[in-house]
């Protein structure tokens, strides 16, 4: 297994990462959090608990691992207050184990309110933001006018600087969407103090990183959403606010391109996306709902249910593109264990022209018609399987038939929500 690795979704996010990388987390001595904020969770059993990560890197729930929550998210201090007291009701302490970026830009309660102004201005033309003040974060971060953890170490110059933002906010809700002014005095005392319990985690990351590196530890780097949903390279503008894809690694920890050795993708067996949005393969109708309740396909922060359809190979094949992936691992291969036939995605037709690409254009993608290829279904139980001996010939099939299609070797298949519930199909192909 290579020594420093990055997992990403290849989908549209909720791909069962949060499983995945605490699976592979017993493996590396340091998990860390590149991008996205409190708006995606990551689902981790273990044995009877059920824990729901937003903020904290799925790692923490492993008492003898170091999480890390990078410089590319931007962090809520209530919601990740929260997540800490209630890792400590569980019985889980973060104390000496979790690290917080002194570069990462901070969401702060104006960030929350330009947000649910601004999406319900768009009416009918909605993105599907949750709400959480991730992208007027980030919008700030871009716009070279946010706040970063680091300035909690001088209240009186973070006064001075929060102060300002407000009353700009102020005037362009005002302006825009006719919302109530905020009072920035209150808002920035109150929030001071909330943020006061962050101070202790911050550290420069990037040099604790590469220094653990560099002693011959070795770090999983695992993102939030999927790539579909990556600022560049997602299905635009239906997309999150920052990089999502495996080079987002970098940009959001500080630690350079070579010093990560192999990128793994995760991916349904079917497909999912959450919001508003083009969704080429998408099962309308009784067959989406079958897949949604077998599936457990509700967000695991929102509760909103999730879209459903059919594995999408030229997705899937720019996805592996764009990431450079040196393996797969699909999830939730046993809800499909039902069907007598399991449609795939195939390939893309426009205007009578047929192609295996992925177009960059909204517009294209909402209008494009999906040819499909026809699996026979195995119609046997594969829950909690372990063995490829154990799984049925023709779920073998369909997973070959994926990774051909894709170009990418399935290293694993998560066959329940528990650690030990896999499939190590190849554990070779981790290897660079």
């Amino acid at each position: 297994m290579p020594k420093n690795v990055v997992v990403v979704g290849v989908q549209w996010g909720d791909e069962g990462k949060g499983k995945v990388v605490d699976t592979l987390a017993g493996h590396f001595s340091i998990v860390a959090r590149y991008q996205g904020g409190a708006n995606a969770g990551h689902t981790v059993l273990v044995g009877e608990r059920k824990y729901v990560l937003q903020l904290l890197p799925t790692g923490i729930v492993r008492p003898d691992k170091t999480a890390v929550i990078g410089n590319g998210v931007v962090i809520d201090p209530e919601a990740l207050r929260q997540e800490i007291r209630k890792l400590r009701d569980a019985g889980t302490s973060v104390d000496g184990r979790l690290l917080v970026s002194d570069r990462a830009h901070l969401i702060l309660p104006y960030h929350r309110a330009h947000e649910a102004a601004a999406e319900n201005a768009r009416g009918d033309g909605k993105i599907g933001t949750t709400r959480k003040g991730i992208g007027p974060s980030y919008e700030d971060k871009a716009g070279r006018r946010g706040l970063r953890t680091s300035d909690l170490r001088n209240p009186a110059k973070f006064r001075e600087k929060c102060k300002a933002l407000v009353a700009e906010k102020n005037r362009i809700d005002a302006a825009l969407y006719s919302a109530p002014p905020l009072d920035a005095e209150e808002l920035t005392e109150k929030f001071l103090q909330l943020a006061e319990g962050m101070l202790p985690y911050l550290t420069d990351v990037s040099v604790y990183l590469n220094t653990e590196m560099d002693r011959g530890k070795r770090v999983l780097f695992e993102g939030a959403q999927g790539t579909l949903l990556d600022l560049d390279h997602g299905t635009y503008p239906y997309v999150t606010c920052s990089s999502a894809a495996a080079g987002g690694a970098c940009t959001g920890t500080g630690v350079g391109p070579t010093r990560i050795n192999a990128a793994i993708g995760v991916s349904k067996a079917y497909a999912t996306r959450v919001g508003s949005g083009p969704f080429p393969t998408e099962a309308l109708g009784a067959e989406g709902e079958k897949i949604r309740e077998r599936g457990g396909e509700y967000g695991a922060v929102t509760g909103r249910p999730r879209r459903c359809g059919w594995f999408d190979v030229p997705l899937a094949r720019y996805s592996a593109r764009v990431n450079g992936l040196s393996s797969m691992i699909i999830t939730k291969l046993d809800i499909l264990d039902t069907l007598a036939e399991v449609p795939v995605g195939a390939e893309y037709e426009i205007k009578g022209k047929r192609f295996k690409d992925f177009p960059a254009e909204i517009e294209c993608l909402e209008q494009l018609k999906v040819h499909y290829r026809t699996a026979p279904g195995w119609q046997k139980d594969t829950f909690g399987t372990r063995e490829v001996s154990q799984l049925p010939q023709r779920a073998r099939d369909y997973l070959n038939l994926l990774s051909d299609q894709v170009g990418v070797k399935i290293a694993m298949v998560s066959t329940g929500p528990e650690r030990e519930q896999c499939v190590w199909m190849d554990e070779a192909v981790l290897c660079p």
